[in-house]
Protein backbone atom coordinates (compact mmCIF):
# COMPACT_ATOMS: atom_id res chain seq x y z
CA UNK A 1 0.00 0.00 0.00
CA UNK A 2 1.62 3.03 -1.53
CA UNK A 3 1.98 6.18 1.57
CA UNK A 4 -0.31 9.30 1.40
CA UNK A 5 1.55 12.79 0.86
CA UNK A 6 0.14 13.67 4.04
CA UNK A 7 1.76 12.43 7.42
CA UNK A 8 1.01 9.24 8.73
CA UNK A 9 0.00 8.85 13.05
CA UNK A 10 3.15 8.04 14.89
CA UNK A 11 3.13 4.86 16.13
CA UNK A 12 2.24 5.59 19.65
CA UNK A 13 2.49 1.93 20.90
CA UNK A 14 5.00 1.08 23.79
CA UNK A 15 7.23 -0.30 21.59
CA UNK A 16 7.24 2.37 19.55
CA UNK A 17 7.80 4.51 22.35
CA UNK A 18 10.11 2.82 24.02
CA UNK A 19 12.56 2.32 20.89
CA UNK A 20 12.50 5.89 20.31
CA UNK A 21 13.81 6.97 24.04
CA UNK A 22 16.45 4.34 23.60
CA UNK A 23 17.46 6.34 20.14
CA UNK A 24 17.44 9.27 21.25
CA UNK A 25 19.42 9.08 23.93
CA UNK A 26 17.20 9.41 26.79
CA UNK A 27 17.78 5.82 27.64
CA UNK A 28 21.12 5.36 27.89
CA UNK A 29 23.22 2.08 26.70
CA UNK A 30 23.94 -0.24 29.40
CA UNK A 31 20.33 1.44 31.56
CA UNK A 32 18.41 -1.39 33.05
CA UNK A 33 14.63 -1.30 31.93
CA UNK A 34 12.51 -1.78 34.88
CA UNK A 35 8.95 -3.40 33.86
CA UNK A 36 6.89 -1.67 36.96
CA UNK A 37 9.16 1.80 36.04
CA UNK A 38 8.50 1.70 32.93
CA UNK A 39 4.75 0.88 32.79
CA UNK A 40 4.35 4.09 35.06
CA UNK A 41 6.40 6.20 32.95
CA UNK A 42 4.55 5.21 29.59
CA UNK A 43 1.43 5.30 31.03
CA UNK A 44 0.16 1.40 30.31
CA UNK A 45 0.19 -2.05 32.39
CA UNK A 46 3.64 -4.14 32.80
CA UNK A 47 1.99 -6.46 30.15
CA UNK A 48 2.64 -4.65 27.02
CA UNK A 49 6.06 -3.22 28.10
CA UNK A 50 7.19 -6.98 28.61
CA UNK A 51 6.00 -7.71 24.72
CA UNK A 52 7.92 -4.62 23.68
CA UNK A 53 11.01 -6.08 25.69
CA UNK A 54 10.85 -9.50 23.90
CA UNK A 55 10.84 -6.98 20.68
CA UNK A 56 13.56 -5.17 21.65
CA UNK A 57 15.27 -8.48 22.48
CA UNK A 58 14.45 -9.79 19.20
CA UNK A 59 15.74 -7.11 17.38
CA UNK A 60 19.22 -6.65 19.21
CA UNK A 61 18.65 -3.68 20.72
CA UNK A 62 17.67 -5.16 24.48
CA UNK A 63 19.44 -7.93 26.14
CA UNK A 64 17.44 -9.55 28.15
CA UNK A 65 18.64 -11.91 31.50
CA UNK A 66 16.38 -14.60 33.07
CA UNK A 67 17.64 -13.23 36.62
CA UNK A 68 18.95 -9.35 36.27
CA UNK A 69 15.70 -8.52 33.81
CA UNK A 70 16.26 -6.51 30.82
CA UNK A 71 19.03 -3.94 29.67
CA UNK A 72 19.81 -1.35 26.57
CA UNK A 73 22.57 -3.18 24.57
CA UNK A 74 25.78 -1.21 24.24
CA UNK A 75 27.53 -0.94 21.38
CA UNK A 76 31.34 -0.78 20.79
CA UNK A 77 32.79 1.50 17.85
CA UNK A 78 33.77 -1.91 16.27
CA UNK A 79 30.10 -2.67 16.78
CA UNK A 80 28.87 0.16 14.85
CA UNK A 81 31.68 0.71 12.30
CA UNK A 82 30.04 -2.71 11.73
CA UNK A 83 26.82 -1.65 11.39
CA UNK A 84 27.98 1.08 9.02
CA UNK A 85 29.86 -1.60 6.77
CA UNK A 86 26.54 -3.74 6.25
CA UNK A 87 24.42 -1.44 5.51
CA UNK A 88 26.79 0.29 2.85
CA UNK A 89 26.79 -3.16 1.15
CA UNK A 90 23.52 -3.77 1.14
CA UNK A 91 21.17 -0.15 1.37
CA UNK A 92 22.37 1.16 -1.45
CA UNK A 93 20.99 -1.98 -3.52
CA UNK A 94 17.59 -1.72 -2.07
CA UNK A 95 17.69 1.85 -3.10
CA UNK A 96 18.72 0.80 -6.58
CA UNK A 97 15.85 -1.68 -6.29
CA UNK A 98 13.29 0.74 -4.64
CA UNK A 99 13.64 4.19 -7.12
CA UNK A 100 11.86 2.58 -10.27
CA UNK A 101 9.08 0.98 -8.22
CA UNK A 102 8.24 4.82 -6.09
CA UNK A 103 4.89 5.78 -6.86
CA UNK A 104 3.91 9.64 -6.89
CA UNK A 105 2.95 9.76 -3.60
CA UNK A 106 6.12 8.14 -2.47
CA UNK A 107 8.30 10.45 -3.79
CA UNK A 108 6.56 13.53 -2.22
CA UNK A 109 6.25 11.61 0.68
CA UNK A 110 10.23 11.42 0.55
CA UNK A 111 10.66 15.37 -0.25
CA UNK A 112 8.08 16.31 2.62
CA UNK A 113 10.20 14.32 5.05
CA UNK A 114 13.33 15.66 3.87
CA UNK A 115 12.33 19.43 3.98
CA UNK A 116 11.25 18.61 7.81
CA UNK A 117 14.66 17.13 8.78
CA UNK A 118 16.32 20.53 7.44
CA UNK A 119 13.89 22.12 9.52
CA UNK A 120 14.63 19.82 12.37
CA UNK A 121 18.50 19.96 12.01
CA UNK A 122 18.54 24.09 11.86
CA UNK A 123 15.86 23.90 15.04
CA UNK A 124 18.95 21.43 16.88
CA UNK A 125 16.19 18.83 17.51
CA UNK A 126 17.82 15.67 16.70
CA UNK A 127 15.66 13.49 18.23
CA UNK A 128 13.18 14.45 15.41
CA UNK A 129 16.10 14.32 13.28
CA UNK A 130 16.34 10.83 13.72
CA UNK A 131 13.13 9.68 13.91
CA UNK A 132 12.36 11.16 10.75
CA UNK A 133 15.60 9.88 9.01
CA UNK A 134 14.65 6.21 10.21
CA UNK A 135 11.52 6.86 8.15
CA UNK A 136 13.49 8.54 4.98
CA UNK A 137 15.42 5.20 5.07
CA UNK A 138 12.76 2.96 5.81
CA UNK A 139 10.76 3.72 2.84
CA UNK A 140 13.58 2.81 -0.07
CA UNK A 141 13.61 -0.42 2.19
CA UNK A 142 10.05 -0.85 1.79
CA UNK A 143 9.57 -0.24 -1.78
CA UNK A 144 12.33 -2.48 -2.58
CA UNK A 145 10.30 -5.10 -4.13
CA UNK A 146 12.47 -8.26 -3.24
CA UNK A 147 10.47 -8.76 0.63
CA UNK A 148 13.66 -11.15 1.97
CA UNK A 149 15.63 -8.31 1.44
CA UNK A 150 13.22 -6.19 3.12
CA UNK A 151 12.76 -8.31 6.07
CA UNK A 152 17.09 -8.84 6.58
CA UNK A 153 17.78 -5.23 6.06
CA UNK A 154 14.74 -3.74 8.63
CA UNK A 155 16.37 -6.06 10.95
CA UNK A 156 19.75 -4.87 10.32
CA UNK A 157 18.90 -1.16 10.43
CA UNK A 158 16.67 -1.40 13.70
CA UNK A 159 19.73 -1.61 15.95
CA UNK A 160 21.71 0.74 14.09
CA UNK A 161 18.72 3.42 14.65
CA UNK A 162 19.75 2.87 17.72
CA UNK A 163 23.72 3.42 17.61
CA UNK A 164 23.62 5.96 14.76
CA UNK A 165 23.29 9.75 16.55
CA UNK A 166 23.40 13.30 14.97
CA UNK A 167 24.37 14.45 18.03
CA UNK A 168 28.13 13.18 17.41
CA UNK A 169 27.94 15.25 13.77
CA UNK A 170 30.06 18.52 13.30
CA UNK A 171 28.01 21.23 11.74
CA UNK A 172 29.57 20.51 8.42
CA UNK A 173 29.07 16.90 8.58
CA UNK A 174 25.25 17.16 9.31
CA UNK A 175 24.69 19.36 6.19
CA UNK A 176 26.41 17.21 3.86
CA UNK A 177 23.76 14.73 5.02
CA UNK A 178 21.32 17.12 4.40
CA UNK A 179 22.64 17.77 1.12
CA UNK A 180 22.50 13.55 0.46
CA UNK A 181 18.96 13.76 1.48
CA UNK A 182 18.00 16.18 -1.14
CA UNK A 183 20.27 14.53 -3.63
CA UNK A 184 18.53 11.48 -3.21
CA UNK A 185 14.70 12.74 -3.03
CA UNK A 186 16.23 14.03 -7.06
CA UNK A 187 17.37 10.85 -7.78
CA UNK A 188 13.95 9.08 -6.97
CA UNK A 189 11.86 11.82 -8.70
CA UNK A 190 14.00 11.46 -11.42
CA UNK A 191 13.38 7.67 -11.21
CA UNK A 192 17.09 6.99 -11.81
CA UNK A 193 17.47 3.95 -9.39
CA UNK A 194 21.62 3.92 -10.35
CA UNK A 195 21.71 7.57 -8.83
CA UNK A 196 20.15 6.62 -5.97
CA UNK A 197 22.45 3.73 -5.47
CA UNK A 198 25.76 6.00 -5.48
CA UNK A 199 24.50 9.06 -3.34
CA UNK A 200 22.98 6.28 -0.85
CA UNK A 201 26.75 4.39 -0.17
CA UNK A 202 28.56 7.86 -0.14
CA UNK A 203 25.60 9.01 2.56
CA UNK A 204 26.12 6.17 4.50
CA UNK A 205 30.14 6.20 4.42
CA UNK A 206 29.73 9.93 5.15
CA UNK A 207 27.66 9.10 8.10
CA UNK A 208 30.18 6.44 9.99
CA UNK A 209 32.91 8.68 9.54
CA UNK A 210 30.83 11.62 10.30
CA UNK A 211 29.68 9.24 14.11
CA UNK A 212 33.51 8.28 14.55
CA UNK A 213 33.47 5.04 13.40
CA UNK A 214 36.83 3.53 11.87
CA UNK A 215 36.08 1.16 9.03
CA UNK A 216 36.22 -2.24 10.20
CA UNK A 217 39.61 -3.20 8.64
CA UNK A 218 41.49 -0.15 9.72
Amino acid sequence: MDHSPAAEPADDSPYARLRGLIASGDVAPGSWLREAALAERLGVSRTPVREALNRLAAEGIVEISKNKGAQVVSFTPEDVAGLYDVRAGFEPHAALLAVPRLSDDDVDRLEELNAAMEAAAAEGDLRTLGTLNSEFHGLFVERCGNRHFEVALQTLMRPAVVAHTFGKYSPEALRRSMLHHAELVAAARARDGEWAEAVMRTHILAARNAAGARPSGG
